[in-house]
């Protein structure tokens, strides 16, 4: 394991532009129908979406730049826990029953980028390097 040990700054930062991307895309679907219209999303958006939206392409953004990756992460795993309790909670307990999955993954990856940073290819650790 010693290999792969090498390389965990370098996986974590894969994982938070990974994850960043695909939590942008949710955002992009919502404001711009980007690559489609998000499915079931009201049009025009009602105030909590168009929030949840600006978060999404915001805190995407930053978190697949690594910049202020600790508190963005924050605030998007925040908004995954409230999504999930406000949208997918009440249709049932079990996350694969009420489509919540997502929700609980992408909460629990942001909760890990704020305790862990935004690893080696990051601009907070560009920028941490140059200071």
């Amino acid at each position: 394991m010693t290999f792969l040990s090498r390389w965990s700054p370098q996986f974590l930062s894969v994982l938070r532009i990974v994850a960043a991307l695909l939590f942008m895309e949710h955002g992009l679907m919502k404001l711009f129908h980007f690559p489609v219209p998000q499915p079931g999303a009201p049009d025009p958006l009602p105030a909590m979406l168009m929030v949840a939206a600006l978060i999404e392409v915001a805190g995407g953004t930053l978190l697949a730049l690594g910049l202020f990756t600790r508190v963005a992460a924050f605030v998007c795993a925040g908004q995954m826990a409230f999504a999930y309790f406000i949208a997918h909670a009440p249709v049932s307990f079990w996350p694969a029953v009420n489509m919540g999955e997502a929700a609980v993954l992408f909460c629990f990856i942001f909760l890990y980028l704020a305790a862990a940073g935004g690893g080696a290819w990051s601009l907070d650790a560009a920028l941490r390097k140059k200071a």
